[in-house]
């Protein structure tokens, strides 16, 4: 399973993004889907995730009101909106494949490559 992860970029301190993650051949779609996220010298931590059907929606503590996941089961894509960044948002974001259909901790199994998104102060 090729999970592709999207989106990241240099934006300003209350700006906005919005991260993709898809997935190709369709074998996560009755799987719950995160995000997670790296910053330099940190250990990844979770950030947030989506059930099969999007009826379940996780968030850290760090980013709620801030930051909305959501799902396209017709395009097979995630989504992250990030609105009202901050600097210390700044890390590699990273979206896995759960192995069940709600989101469990400690069971994403199936991990794409990161994009990297920067908040300048």
């Amino acid at each position: 399973v090729q999970l592709q992860a999207s989106g990241g970029g240099l934006v300003q301190a209350g700006g906005s993004l919005r991260l993709s993650c898809t997935e190709s051949k369709r074998a996560l779609s009755n799987n719950a889907v995160g995000w997670f996220r790296q910053a330099p010298g940190k250990e990844r931590e979770f950030v947030a995730a989506i059930s099969w059907n999007g009826g379940i929606t996780n968030y850290a503590d760090s980013v709620k009101g801030r930051f909305t996941i959501s799902r396209d089961r017709a395009k097979n894509t995630v989504y992250l909106q990030m609105n009202s960044l901050k600097s210390e948002d700044t890390a590699v974001y990273y979206c896995a494949g759960n192995r069940f259909s709600v989101p469990s901790n400690r069971s994403y199994i199936y991990w794409g490559q990161g994009t990297q998104v920067t908040v300048s102060s």
